[in-house]
């Protein structure tokens, strides 16, 4: 409501317009504690920004016909949020809590608890929000971060100017102490329906605050043990056995009061059948913990990879660095504003030893979902209407979890040779500004980039393998993802120390085939990219895993079926323009035919035509990036049996768009695949050109202008819904614009035809511009 208007900028939405028009973006959040309000903008027009920006907390204006328009905008992100899984947990979570305590309220609002019980009640909305403006709305309880390129004496003085209207009133920062949980909320056992396919089991302990003891790291140090993914870890020892494909451990849900420990593990088929021995093994791992002790060595660690991370990262951009540290400025001492909790340094055991002794059978509270559950439960939680069920457990059936649970070897993770210890930064005689060609081969192309600008000890490799059988039908698509999910499987034990260390690498399908990146500290890049490469090269097919991963990818499948509708229609929007995607349900279809042996058949065939476009940049010398790329030529194409070959010529193909025929128009009705989902979506898109600087240039600035205003008359004022934007597309360099509208209230017949009285309206817009409105 602030961002609509103000005395001085009476002009509703004049804010919002201002920000996007001068090249700058504006958001705000809130959470448990806190709201957040920010925005970035082109510095020539920063002072007039901030102004705007101040107004807000000075003198807002909140009419009645706005408060309305903004609680319909509330209701339709809440009709979006309603079948999402994520969303209906977490209330789960809250609404088996003390009803006292603000942790159990219903956090994001809907028309019911905005206007219509309020109506009912004679309360009036309106009122109650500039009271509640009024009351928490005072400037010694706001944190004020300005980040811009004047000096500190000329920053300071325009806030003083700017922003010394804003009363104080001296309020206290609002308190609610203890924990959301009493003596009836822990020791259960929840049963959920969610609606995706899949079961997840999320274990939950209240725990003491991690921020409170933020140099200690408690949570981080158990979190980093119990989540850990190496072999001898927990997630290790249910992979093997078949019974989880993913598995988090961290601090969640925390504030300065309470804060929870979760524990949350992607459960096989198998694995829902073994819910108990999983239990069984990870309070087993916790006794592990306990009989070990808290480790130096451990700690000292984690400490390294923190440093190292926090001294050597990437320029943060100056919105997300405003809104960190103006966050931080309520929870940390002045002399952590900076840094926060990102420098664990302090080792002291019996601080982590407390929170180690919370993760105890008394104090758990067991939160499992599955679609096998539906039809019986007996409960019903109010705001999603999630079905659960609900039943007491002791410590004594968990510890008869624990002593009927395999019996696993379960360990502490050995010391991580990927650490860095060389941060030194190569003498880089070359000083090329853009990517030069440095090798081609029938095999490969190398383009290297030498890190001439931000000086870090760091380096990103991209690789590009372009299989043209990899997506050539539906049956090849579906065994391409299923080979890339399984380098991923096998790889993990090995990758996850590297990953820890801050040496990120990910393989996926693309366009062509599939790739492989890189990116982190130099020092055991090389290290880790061997490794990869003959995984790739010594690849085969372990039918346990296959089972397994099968299984993954089919249900990922299946809920495409739940995707929101505006994300169905985007990709019925590739569908029409792309060559070589398939379907879902055609590839589902393919998949459910598929065995091992299939796989093991296709996946030397996939690679037997292969050319590996190379991208190497950072702080690496010439010689070290042709020799990465020397290696795999040789381990693939030029050993004595070589997997791969080169591709023929006819087979350096572009990706093709279809072309849409100027003025004409075509539609593309699809009834949504969620018959419970009452939103509608649609996809206007409009393509441009081919890949031009010119008209690129131009299409940009197209969508400057008309990106606010598009959210303002479809959003705003209509109320279409809550997803609306303008954005800009480019499939294989051909360039278009596409607005996308998700609604609840109207249909995409309706829509369209006010997206077409928008482009008029525009159209207007652009004919009427002055020279000096097109300069701003």
């Amino acid at each position: 409501m602030l961002f609509y208007a103000s005395e001085k900028y009476p002009e509703e939405d004049s804010y919002s317009k201002y920000i996007t028009e001068h090249g700058g973006s504006t958001n705000a959040y809130t959470s448990s504690e806190d709201t957040n309000y920010h925005f970035d903008i082109n510095t020539d027009s920063f002072y007039e920004a901030l102004d705007r920006f101040a107004q807000f907390f000075i003198q807002p204006l909140m009419s009645t016909d706005a408060t309305m328009r903004e609680i319909k905008a509330v209701d339709s992100e809440h009709q979006n949020n309603l079948l999402s899984d994520s969303w209906r947990m977490a209330q789960l979570q809250k609404h088996l809590s003390r009803e006292d305590h603000p942790y159990h309220k219903f956090s994001t609002g809907n028309m019911d608890t905005l206007h219509v019980r309020p109506e009912e009640n004679g309360v009036d909305t309106r009122s109650e929000l500039i009271k509640f403006y009024d009351e928490h709305y005072s400037a010694n309880i706001m944190h004020l971060v300005v980040y811009g390129k004047e000096n500190l004496d000329k920053t300071q003085g325009l806030v003083e100017a700017l922003f010394q209207g804003i009363r104080n009133t001296n309020q206290g920062i609002p308190r609610f102490p203890g924990q959301p949980c009493t003596l009836d909320h822990l020791q259960v056992l929840v049963k959920a329906v969610p609606i995706m396919q899949g079961h997840e089991l999320s274990v939950s302990w209240p725990v003491t605050p991690s921020i409170s003891h933020y140099e200690e790291a408690p949570c981080r140090y158990l979190g980093d043990l119990i989540g850990h993914e190496g072999e001898g870890s927990l997630f290790h020892a249910l992979k093997i056995l078949g019974w989880a494909t993913g598995l988090y451990a961290g601090e969640a849900d925390w504030s300065m009061e309470y804060s929870f420990f979760n524990v949350s593990i992607d459960l096989t088929d198998a694995g829902h059948e073994h819910m108990q021995d999983i239990l069984g093994l990870l309070f087993e791992y916790i006794k592990v913990l306990q009989q070990s002790g808290v480790s130096q060595w451990i700690f000292d660690e984690l400490s390294a990879i923190c440093e190292a991370e926090f001294h050597y990262q990437a320029k943060i951009d100056p919105i997300s660095y405003a809104v960190d540290i103006s966050s931080n400025m309520k929870i940390y001492p002045t002399k952590h504003w900076l840094v926060g909790s990102s420098l664990p340094s302090k080792f002291n055991p019996a601080i982590v030893q407390k929170v180690l002794d919370e993760l105890s059978p008394n104090n758990v509270r067991i939160f499992w979902e599955s679609n096998k559950f539906e039809g019986q439960t007996d409960k019903v939680e109010p705001w999603y209407n999630t079905a659960y069920s609900l039943e007491k457990i002791t410590k004594f059936t968990i510890q008869e979890w624990m002593q009927s649970a395999p019996d696993v070897n379960l360990l502490l993770p050995t010391p991580n040779v990927f650490i860095p210890t060389d941060f030194s930064l190569k003498d880089l005689k070359d000083k090329d500004i853009f990517p030069v060609l440095l090798r081609k081969t029938s095999y490969s192309r190398l383009w290297y980039k030498p890190d001439t600008k931000f000086f870090k000890p760091k380096a990103y490799v991209k690789m590009d393998f372009n299989c043209p059988l990899a997506v050539s039908s539906p049956d090849a698509a579906v065994l391409s993802d299923i080979f890339v999910w399984l380098l991923v499987d096998y790889l993990n034990e090995y990758a996850y120390y590297a990953q820890a260390a801050g040496l990120d690498y990910g393989l996926s399908l693309s366009d062509n085939g599939f790739e492989l990146s890189l990116a982190g500290f130099n020092h055991k890049l090389r290290i880790l990219l061997e490794a990869v490469i003959q995984k790739i090269a010594k690849f085969e097919v372990k039918p346990d895993r296959f089972s397994v991963i099968k299984e993954t990818v089919t249900k990922a499948y299946q809920n495409n079926k739940f995707q929101q509708p505006h994300e169905q229609a985007t990709n019925y929007c590739s569908l029409v323009l792309q060559d070589q995607i398939w379907p879902w349900t055609e590839e589902l279809d393919a998949l459910s035919h598929l065995e091992a042996e299939d796989l093991a058949n296709f996946v030397p065939m996939l690679l037997s035509r292969t050319f590996v476009e190379c991208y190497i940049a950072g702080n690496v010398e010439k010689d070290e990036a042709e020799s990465m790329v020397k290696h795999i030529e040789d381990v693939l194409f030029t050993d004595s049996k070589p997997i791969c070959r080169p591709l023929f010529p006819s087979q350096f193909l572009t990706n093709r768009v279809t072309e849409l025929g100027t003025g004409m128009k075509h539609f593309y009705y699809q009834e949504g695949s969620n018959s419970s989902d009452e939103n509608s979506a649609l996809v206007h898109y409009i393509q441009v050109h081919k890949d031009e600087f010119s008209m690129n240039s131009k299409l940009q600035l197209f969508e400057l202008i008309a990106k606010q205003d598009t959210f303002h008359q479809l959003r705003t004022i209509e109320q279409l819904g809550y997803i609306t934007s303008l954005s800009l597309s480019n499939d294989s360099g051909v360039y278009g614009v596409q607005f996308i509208i998700q609604s609840s209230v109207k249909g995409p017949g309706h829509i369209d035809s006010r997206v077409e009285s928008l482009l008029k309206d525009l159209e207007s817009k652009f004919y009427n511009m002055s020279d000096e409105e097109f300069k701003i």
